[in-house]
């Protein structure tokens, strides 16, 4: 028996080192160039927040990433997708290291890399960083959910877009956090369908803070944000229905004197009803209804293969280990057809 099983059998606290997020930081270098590339592709998400930009963003990937090697098979078809739909949708890549639980299970790349609940972080961290910057190399823009506070210093500087979902859209520290985070991010309606908790949450993101945090070289520190102007809103259903259809955002409306911050659909969870495939009909709605709602965005919880799968010696390939996705293929064709659909659209209204 090794010495952390002994150490747990008697109730000892473990405590591993990590990299600082500096070292980190300096081992896997952003080279200037990618650094303009990410801080346009953050502008260009702010511009279609803002109505500048009438694109669609489109966040879609894995439900959490678990293999490296189909994470970049993904991302080098999601870009070969975007300069075909480029003059109306706008890709950015769902590259999820983290995975919220409501009770106990595998919790992300980050956390487990190697799938064998041995708990590498270490390893976690490194290959989570190599991985993000693979697909920076790519031309892509990634997006992540602010889950870990302690994790935000490691990928700070790689995100264009964040989420802070349902379960944490409450919390103080998220919100704290957020208001520092130099890209937009989008606060999630409660699983209960509280919209009123999200809003709450991006009031306070839109805020100065200051607050307790770790710094880029490991030390305690106090954190003195300026507030994030781009914090908004995404609609993700609830444990008891949808609520991304055109009469759903309007009573939303309705409730909240008809002012709303910027909006992006979550397809799946309360909204496709936790089958990945209804992601399919729940977007194409979004689209016919768009011209009512003036959506911004929407997520979609996508990989190689349908479905998802649990952890195994024998795992398919590209498959979700998380929530079920849609695959590519049909990923592909609904992306296509959207952005003929958002063409018809743009031509009707300028004629």
């Amino acid at each position: 028996m090794n010495a952390l099983n002994i150490a747990l059998q008697q109730n000892q606290t473990i405590e591993t080192p990590l990299s600082l997020p500096n070292d980190l930081k300096n081992k896997y270098i952003l080279n200037h160039n990618l650094a303009i590339q990410i801080a346009e592709q953050r502008q260009t998400i702010q511009n279609i927040l803002n109505g500048i930009d009438h694109r669609l963003l489109v966040i879609a990937g894995p439900c959490s990433i678990h293999d490296e090697v189909s994470a970049l098979e993904y991302a080098e078809k999601l870009i070969q997708l975007q300069n075909q739909i480029s003059d109306h949708v706008f890709l950015v890549m769902r590259a999820y290291i983290e995975k919220p639980r409501t009770t106990i299970g595998w919790k992300g790349f980050l956390y487990d890399p190697n799938l064998d609940e041995s708990s590498n972080m270490q390893l976690g961290l490194e290959k989570s960083r190599q991985l993000y910057l693979q697909m920076i190399e790519m031309g892509l823009p990634i997006a992540s959910e602010i889950l870990s506070p302690m994790a935000t210093a490691y990928f700070d500087d790689l995100l264009s877009w964040g989420a802070i979902g349902a379960r944490t859209s409450e919390s103080q520290i998220h919100r704290e956090i957020s208001s520092h985070m130099p890209f937009s991010i989008g606060f999630k309606n409660g699983t209960d369908g509280s919209i009123q908790i999200a809003l709450d949450a991006i009031q306070s993101a839109s805020h100065s803070h200051q607050f307790l945090a770790m710094s880029q070289q490991g030390a305690p520190c106090i954190v003195h944000s300026q507030g994030n102007p781009f914090a908004h809103l995404i609609l993700r259903g609830a444990n008891h229905g949808s609520n991304y259809d055109a009469e759903s955002i309007q009573q939303i409306r309705n409730q909240h004197q008809g002012h709303l911050p910027a909006l992006v659909i979550d397809c799946s969870h309360g909204n496709s009803a936790k089958d990945p495939l209804k992601q399919t009909a729940v977007l194409q709605q979004i689209i016919a209804e768009r011209h009512l709602t003036h959506v911004c965005g929407v997520m979609l919880e996508s990989h190689l293969v349908d479905g998802q799968q649990k952890i195994s010696c024998d795992m398919t390939y590209g498959q979700s280990v998380t929530d079920g996705c849609l695959g590519w293929d049909k990923t592909q064709k609904l992306l296509l057809d959207i952005a003929e659909q958002l063409s018809e659209q743009s031509l009707l209204c300028s004629s």
